[in-house]
């Protein structure tokens, strides 16, 4: 939609600038050519303020029934400048001004080919089409169908269309003043509510359309709240008078959506310092209320976590919390996402994947996996707890904590050796292993090395000159604010840390916030516009850790995309 109806849309039809604008042309598809005729007219307040008119060489033979309708001949065009030559003096003419035409979508077609086959910028203005228009305000009952000579006569204009370009804008012209006229039956009183109210806007989103009045036009959450008060939903933007506004526009054609508008009576915003601590108030929102036309509310990130049992012959077991002493890997998303990583995980390492809590003084039955080799059989005692630990533990916690290059290696190569012998799905199954596990050591690593430093400060130039601030504890938005222009942000930085969150320390890669929470800071802090202001202790990951298989991250995600499998 037309930059999102900002504040120039806001201005009263009566003070608004239009060209009503008409051509003619040779018939056909808008290819950059074939224009015979431009007619505009400029107005405001029902006063004409200018005209341009002139006949276009398009360049190619005029169809015999063209001239019939229009009178135009060949003759009458061969003097005519091309459009190229007309189109900079028309471009002029149309600035800043709302651009209407009647069956709009026709002559903005043609000058949009003609710009850009001819080098021109397309101004893209504000469109109003007349007929468009006349569908919303004119019932069947008044005017049979919505042809401009039809709601020329409607309306007693002054002139009537002649399939002529000027003298077709000029009936145009009164046209729309005549549907002006009856917009304010509709509370239509801006050129942005006409444009709007000439779209296929519902009738719950132009009576509820008031709730976007007064909102700020900063950073910050926006509340759609029920008449009991429940939150409904909860959106957040750069901008949230602008962003709420869109969802009483035509744009605006989710049916959950819809059916969440009928049921609002307020909008609330939170205005924020920045978008980071809008994003940040937005996720702990959707948390605590669970608005229920937000998706993720339906579908949470549910922690989840795979941790090694404390027993002397330790396996896998998908857990919900883990404690410090725990060896665990996580959060994952969902439980499948931690099954395909414990999958790698065996494939990689020989773990034993039977349930049954070991002991070294009792025995059970081997299982098949014994049978065949891919597990070393402590339940039988044929290997003992420190050489199942340097066999299968001591790796797992040296790829969860530090280097995962021997898993990495592992399945590669069983990777490669089904792809040789063309075991294609085969090889796509432990690819798509490979990757939760990647993914898994690679976030959690990420997440671990923030949520130890007790406290960062991080800021960022803002557009008008100053700094966006934020203070992170523990992997947690403490507190966040803004600098003013042409001030050192000490002063700024310094009250923040004064009244800013405590956050004590905790065990895990999250111990204060959710994973989401602390990926939206780190997706923050981690490009260059962003600089370190102070940090307690180090920021580091491991030298060796799973950053290193970023690359190989991507691709094998990209090949799972390509083949559609993973």
């Amino acid at each position: 939609m037309d930059a999102l109806l900002g504040d120039r849309h806001a201005v009263p039809l009566r003070d608004t600038t239009f060209v009503v604008l008409d051509l003619e042309t040779t018939g056909g598809a808008p290819d950059g050519g074939g224009i015979t005729e431009v007619g505009a007219v400029k107005v405001r307040g029902g006063e004409e303020l200018g005209v341009f008119a002139t006949l276009v060489n398009p360049g190619q033979p005029i169809p015999p029934f063209i001239t019939v309708l229009t009178g135009i001949t060949q003759a009458m065009l061969v003097p005519a400048p091309p459009i190229e030559q007309v189109l900079p003096s028309l471009l002029e003419f149309l600035a800043d001004a709302v651009l209407v035409a009647h069956n709009a979508p026709y002559d903005v077609g043609f000058l949009k080919a003609a710009c850009a086959r001819h080098g021109y910028r397309w101004p893209a203005p504000t469109v109003l089409d007349t007929a468009a228009l006349a569908r919303r305000v004119l019932s069947r009952d008044e005017v049979p169908n919505r042809k401009l000579g039809t709601l020329a006569g409607y309306f007693r204009a002054t002139h009537q269309p002649t399939h002529r370009a000027l003298a077709d804008a000029r009936a145009t012209v009164d046209v729309l003043h005549g549907l002006i006229a009856r917009l304010g039956g509709h509370q239509v009183t801006t050129i942005g509510d006409a444009v709007e109210f000439s779209r296929a806007v519902s009738e719950v989103q132009r009576r509820k359309r008031h709730l976007a009045d007064g909102l700020p036009r900063g950073p910050g959450v926006y509340i759609f709240r029920a008449a009991d008060d429940r939150p409904l939903y909860v959106g957040t933007s750069g901008d949230i008078a602008t962003r709420v506004r869109s969802y009483f526009t035509a744009a605006e054609r989710r049916a959950r959506m819809s059916e969440m508008l009928a049921a609002a009576t307020r909008v609330e915003a939170v205005e924020c310092a920045h978008r980071l601590e809008a994003e940040v108030r937005e996720l702990r929102l959707i948390a605590a209320h669970a608005p229920p036309y937000n998706r993720r509310s339906k579908y949470p990130e549910r922690a989840v976590w795979l941790k090694l049992t404390d027993e002397p012959y330790p396996r896998l077991s998908t857990v919900r919390s883990t404690s410090p002493q725990d060896t665990a890997l996580g959060p994952f998303a969902s439980r499948r996402a931690a099954e395909l990583a414990a999958a790698g995980i065996h494939d990689a390492l020989p773990l034993r994947q039977c349930t049954h809590r070991l002991s070294t003084r009792t025995r059970f039955p081997a299982c098949a996996l014994a049978e065949l080799g891919r597990c070393p059989a402590p339940c039988e005692h044929r290997i003992d707890p420190d050489g199942y630990a340097e066999a299968a533990v001591d790796p797992l916690r040296a790829a969860i904590t530090a280097d995962p290059q021997a898993l990495v290696d592992t399945l590669l190569a069983r990777i490669d050796g089904l792809s040789a012998a063309q075991r294609y799905e085969e090889a796509a199954v432990v690819r798509s292993r490979l990757t939760a596990l990647l993914r898994a050591t690679l976030r959690m690593q990420r997440l671990t090395a923030l949520s130890v430093i007790a406290e960062l400060v991080a800021a960022r130039r803002a557009a008008d000159g100053g700094w966006e601030l934020a203070i992170v504890r523990h992997g947690r938005l403490a507190a966040a604010g803004v600098s003013p222009p042409r001030q050192h942000p000490r002063h700024t930085i310094d009250l923040l840390r004064a009244t800013a969150e405590t956050v004590p320390p905790g065990h895990g890669p999250t111990p204060r916030a959710s994973a989401e929470e602390s990926e939206r800071i780190l997706s923050w802090l981690e490009p260059p516009q962003t600089r370190l202001v102070s940090v307690t202790g180090g920021w580091a990951s491991p030298v060796r850790g799973a950053g290193r298989f970023h690359q190989l991250l991507v691709k094998a995600e990209e090949a799972a995309r390509t083949t559609g499998s993973g």
